[in-house]
């Protein structure tokens, strides 16, 4: 019996998010909205949504002892997430500059601060957490020695999903333990490298399946996802919406998939449900804050 249907394990960031007309070109500055502060970082961002949706979830992160940190706690614990795995000092909490233009659209760079201090020690000493986990998500903005760890701590029956983001290059070890290992077009064509063929998504989820993983989704924004494994690659569809801010809806697209994978759904249909839940988040301005229940998946 797990007693977490989640265990998400990643990021904690203060989001600062701006709306601009248009994002800056370089060497151009550009006149913007007030700053907004948020709750945000991907690995904080998958546990608010997954719980939210019901899921019972926990969190293993590092944040600073600071305001940011407070902010990022209260969040979880808003949410219903035990952050018994969440540690505090050693650096500041993680920083993400946001500029979000009318379609919605962003570009952030993340300051990682106590992220980047989150060890492979760490993950060893949360042995209880892994071993009490069902499904164990994992992104890259955490150190990758320390994703390697989460692999290496994994509990016989539990699943592990990844979303490479920001990418990079992955060791056959952490490509081997996906099921699935979740990528936009971007991120697929990073991890590929060399070898990409081919120009459609099914190419790449090919290409990305043989590399090692168990299973691959390839999320296509409004267009829904992709879901490839042994079994064959298949189209999921998303439901249309009016897009007001895209910031974390790939999180709240993984947390979703993640916990339904662990409720013992399908590939498919975890990607369809995920497919709803990310594009409702788009609905609402911010990351957390934009995250939907499951009532109101299920109005979507």
């Amino acid at each position: 019996m797990f007693d977490y249907d989640l265990l998400v394990v990643g990021s904690a960031n203060a989001d600062l998010v701006i709306g601009v007309e248009r994002r800056p070109g370089a060497g151009e500055t550009v006149l913007g909205s007030d700053l907004a502060v948020h709750p945000g970082g991907k690995g904080a961002n998958q546990a608010v949504a997954a719980a939210r949706l019901g899921a019972r979830t926990a969190l293993l992160a590092r944040v600073g002892d600071d305001a940011y940190g407070r902010l990022l706690l209260d969040s979880q614990h808003a949410a219903g997430v035990d952050t018994v795995g969440v540690l505090v000092g050693d650096a500041p909490t993680g920083v993400a500059l946001i500029t979000v233009d009318p379609s919605g659209d962003n570009s952030i760079v993340v300051s990682p601060g106590a992220n980047g201090r989150l060890t492979p020690g760490d993950v060893r000493a949360a042995g209880s957490l892994f071993h009490a986990s069902r499904v164990v998500s994992a992104q890259l903005e955490i150190p990758l020695e320390t994703v390697v760890e989460v692999v290496r701590n994994l509990a016989p029956d539990s699943r592990f999903v990844l979303n490479p983001s920001p990418p990079r290059p992955l060791p056959q070890e952490v490509l081997a333990a996906c099921d699935p290992l979740i990528v936009n077009e971007h991120e697929a064509k990073v991890i590929l490298g060399g070898s990409a063929v081919g120009d459609t998504p099914e190419d790449w989820a090919r290409i990305l399946l043989a590399k090692g993983p168990h299973s691959v989704v390839v999320t296509l924004g409004a267009e829904g996802a992709l879901v490839a494994s042994s079994e064959g690659v298949a189209r999921v569809p998303s439901v249309k919406v009016d897009a007001v801010d895209t910031t974390g809806a790939g999180d709240a697209f993984t947390a979703a998939l993640a916990w339904r994978l662990g409720a013992g759904a399908s590939l498919a249909q975890a990607a369809a449900y995920a497919a709803r839940v990310g594009a409702a988040a788009v609905t609402k301005e911010g990351a957390q804050a934009s995250f939907p229940t499951a009532r109101e998946v299920d109005a979507l």
